[in-house]
């Protein structure tokens, strides 16, 4: 299985860890912004051709699937590129930034069958995965989960600290994390969803803080808080609140309501949800079968988000 990974940045890197574990897969093109940068990423992975252009990639006959980890602007166009080109796809999240741009790479997907995976992490987080096989084994339903996401982010800088040439956001980027897993985990659609922001910020023109409400049809509710502004520890922390037991979920480490940690380094081959996102990528590919997370099953987390942004601008 031959790969090209588009978007050499910090996410980037993170694939081409992971893609290293899995057997049989060689990376043979990288695409990034600039040259020089992107030339030395190909360097340190041992990747034999770097370069700005997409198209130029996707034109080899050697690729046979590309991982998207560009600004999240790209991610419609880039994908729908990718399918016209025969090359299924993994797109990081989000899928797109607006509902129109979800359904038309839905569409080419539906015209081209190709298959065209999204990157919500947290289904493969074995955190998050110990809670869904608890819930597929009927010991577990979700009354409520309480969710924080908080980042230190007043300055458009990436995960690594370094400059970003692109504007995160907090609706359709982070807040997509938890709108997919609140449904994949409860299985069923939210039906009231509502939302506030605090002030814009002056120059990146995005809330730096959001307060969103979620409901599902079976009466399941979902709290969510997002901040840019937080000083203090960073990242999503996951309360899920059930009828047979109160868990914590930080990642890929899950523990008790009592903060009493539970062992899940046996429920998948990795503790990296990124490195078992890209092999349940590569494994859909080789048996022809559609993926967790592919696009048809995130749709509807992209239809609660537009749905979110309409009550927002109003």
């Amino acid at each position: 299985m031959k790969i090209a990974l588009a978007g050499a940045g910090a996410f980037g890197e993170k694939h081409l860890d992971g893609l290293k574990k899995i057997d049989g897969v060689e990376v043979v093109s990288v695409v990034g912004g600039r040259l020089e940068p992107t030339q030395a990423v190909a360097a340190k992975y041992g990747i034999g051709h770097a370069t700005t252009d997409l198209a130029e990639t996707l034109a080899r006959p050697d690729v046979d699937a590309v991982i998207l980890c560009t600004p999240t602007q790209m991610h419609a166009d880039q994908s729908i590129q990718c399918m016209k080109a025969g090359k299924h796809v993994q797109v990081e999240i989000p899928l797109a930034d607006s509902w129109a741009d979800a359904q038309a790479v839905m569409r080419v997907q539906k015209q081209t069958g190709l298959i065209c995976m999204v990157g919500h992490t947290r289904r493969f987080n074995p955190s998050h995965q110990w809670v869904h096989n608890k819930i597929k084994a009927g010991e577990l339903a979700i009354q409520q989960m309480d969710v924080q996401t908080y980042f230190f982010r007043r300055r458009n800088i990436n995960a690594k600290g370094e400059p970003r040439s692109w504007t995160d956001h907090l609706l359709w980027h982070h807040a997509a994390h938890t709108v997919d897993l609140f449904q994949y985990q409860t299985g069923e659609k939210v039906v009231t969803a509502n939302a506030i922001q605090g002030p814009m910020h002056p120059e990146l023109g995005i809330a730096m803080d959001m307060s969103i409400q979620l409901k599902t049809e079976g009466g399941k509710i979902c709290t969510l808080s997002l901040s840019f502004n937080n000083d203090g520890p960073i990242g999503t922390f996951f309360r899920y609140i059930g009828d047979t037991g109160t868990y914590l979920a930080r990642y890929d480490d899950i523990f008790t309501g009592h903060e009493e940690q539970i062992d899940v380094s046996k429920v998948d081959v990795s503790m990296n949800g990124i490195e078992l996102q890209d092999r349940e990528f590569i494994a859909a590919i080789r048996a022809g079968r559609e993926p967790n997370s592919s696009i048809s099953q995130v749709l509807p987390c992209y239809e609660v988000l537009h749905r979110l942004e309409q009550q927002l601008q109003s």
